[in-house]
């Protein structure tokens, strides 16, 4: 039987060798098949945990944007509230009324006249609805001349109103800057972790654990990990917070005046005539035409000029201020932490506040910032005042709210408004008085959430499309220019940020397209520095 076995064997020998080499050859074009697709299944699911990590990110980003609004805004509204004291002039108008009331009764007069008990229920509503600043109540100065009756409700009407204007215009300004520049910061930093998870390790270290000092600012400066120059970048913001805000206030008191220049306290006004001051108001600071609105520049009240922003550095504490006698150089002073002097004119620090006010003099800065600015102004009047003022009163357009309206009543400047016959009226002293309780609600930053800054940013989606374009812009070519100059301190400017983009398609679906976008061309050229 072997012997058959044998002969057997001999015999087929070629079809057993060639049946050997078709198994063998089958096993391993399928274990290569196999690999293939266990290696296709490992990469998407990388894509997929990358695309999540900066989704994580940017969503988190836009959430710290948020916070840090709220944590600005009280020196903002501390601000503001110093310059137009609208409770400082109630509390005069108190006492004009104590000493007319304190003539009259030894006199042995009654005060019964209409205008009279106006002003009498006027005042009562700004004193027991809302609170006054510590350092408006302290009564008017005696070196100060003595107003009438008619100046000081004069200087309430366009107070109130200012303040509560100038809030508005400042917080949708500080909304948008905050957006700019932590997306700017969460985007360099984003592209440093990418950059550091695809670097291979040192030799000989490749299965061990390293702790790394993330503290020390010297590591990872090219990607916005140098702390100070990120903390100088930020603390740009100041110029807003305590310079900007006035010449806002300077702009809006002047179409303020204009427009109610004519218009007593004691008249009484319609809500779609309030409507329309209002838009003539925006149309005074803003501008009359969609031309003339994109004409606006609003990079002078955002950022200081070039040659201010050393001294903006200073001011703010940030870093301490270049020897004044000649006897000393700039090497002798001591670094406390808070950095010594700085020049602004090169380096990171430059090149992030080019990009900022590149961003800010685009179209579509001005056109989210018209947006927010129709979001908040519609809040205040369809939402706020009409509902309080005006109890009975049944709008003729829909209110601003986050459930049945996708663009508020007065956003449009263009807009107009059908004045019905027999529609109530309040008078305009009252309706100050709702003025300035509400300037109140449009500062606050103390007790979250803000209602004003949670209705813009849930109505202008556009706001975090913006977002993340700017997120989502330069990847790619911050790599590059980081592989053409590795081991330098350097951040590539932008080179046209496309920002115009904006509102040429669906929100939700820009967002996530650049989004997804991101990962696959930053994957590309991080993975090409290996």
């Amino acid at each position: 039987m072997i012997s058959a076995t044998r002969r057997w064997l001999r015999r087929n020998r070629n079809g057993i060798a060639i049946g050997a080499g078709a198994i063998g050859v089958t096993y391993l074009a399928g274990q290569y098949v196999l690999g293939k697709i266990n290696e296709a299944r490992e990469r998407m699911q990388m894509d997929r945990i990358a695309k999540e990590n900066i989704r994580r990110r940017f969503e988190q980003n836009q959430t710290d944007c948020t916070i840090t609004v709220l944590a600005l805004l009280p020196t903002l509204t501390e601000n503001i509230l110093e310059e137009l004291p609208v409770e400082q002039l109630t509390h005069e108008l108190q006492q004009k009324k104590a000493e007319r009331l304190a003539r009259a009764s030894g006199e042995g007069k009654s005060e019964a006249s209409s205008i009279q008990d106006g002003d009498n229920a006027s005042l009562s509503s700004f004193q027991t609805t809302s609170f006054a600043h510590t350092s408006q109540i302290t009564g008017q100065p005696s070196s100060l001349p003595r107003r009438t009756k008619a100046q000081l409700w004069t200087e309430v009407k366009v107070t109130s109103i200012t303040r509560a204007f100038t809030l508005i215009y400042s917080l949708s300004l500080l909304i948008v800057l905050t957006r700019i520049q932590l997306n700017l910061l969460g985007r360099l930093n984003y592209l440093s972790s990418v950059i550091s998870l695809t670097q291979p390790p040192p030799p000989g270290r490749a299965n061990s654990i390293s702790l790394e000092d993330h503290d020390n600012g010297g590591a990872g400066t090219g990607f916005g990990n140098d702390f100070e120059t990120n903390r100088r970048y930020l603390t740009f913001s100041w110029y807003l917070l305590h310079r900007g805000y006035a010449q806002i206030m300077a702009r809006v008191r002047t179409a303020v005046e204009e427009v109610f220049a004519n218009i007593s306290p004691s008249e009484g006004i319609t809500a779609a005539r309030l409507s329309d001051l209002v838009l003539s108001v925006r149309k005074h600071v803003e501008g009359n035409t969609e031309e003339q609105r994109y004409a606006t520049r609003w990079l002078p009240y955002v950022l200081p000029p070039r040659e201010e922003e050393e001294a903006v550095l200073v001011e703010s504490g940030v870093i301490t201020p270049p020897p004044s006698s000649p006897g000393h150089s700039s090497g002798d002073l001591l670094d406390h932490g808070a950095g010594s002097y700085v020049d602004t004119s090169t380096g990171p620090l430059r090149l992030l506040l080019d990009e900022t006010a590149d961003l800010i003099d685009s179209p579509t800065f001005t056109r989210i910032h018209s947006l927010l600015l129709g979001s908040m102004f519609s809040h205040l009047i369809d939402s706020r005042i009409i509902p309080k003022a005006y109890p009975q009163h049944q709008p003729q357009s829909p209110s601003s709210s986050l459930s049945n309206i996708p663009h508020p009543r007065i956003q449009e400047l263009d807009s107009a408004v059908t004045v019905v016959p027999g529609e109530p009226r309040v008078k305009l002293a009252n309706l100050l008085a709702v003025f300035t309780r509400q300037a109140h609600a449009i500062g606050n930053g103390n007790n979250p959430p803000n209602e004003y800054v949670s209705t813009a940013e849930a109505e202008v989606r556009e706001l975090e499309a913006f977002a993340a374009v700017i997120y989502a812009s330069n990847l790619d070519q911050n790599i590059e220019d980081h592989q053409s100059r590795s081991g330098e301190s350097s951040i590539k400017a932008s080179s046209g940020v496309g920002v115009s983009e904006v509102g040429t398609e669906p929100v939700d679906e820009m967002i996530e397209s650049k989004l997804e976008s991101a990962w696959e061309r930053i994957s590309g050229s991080a993975i090409s520095t290996r």
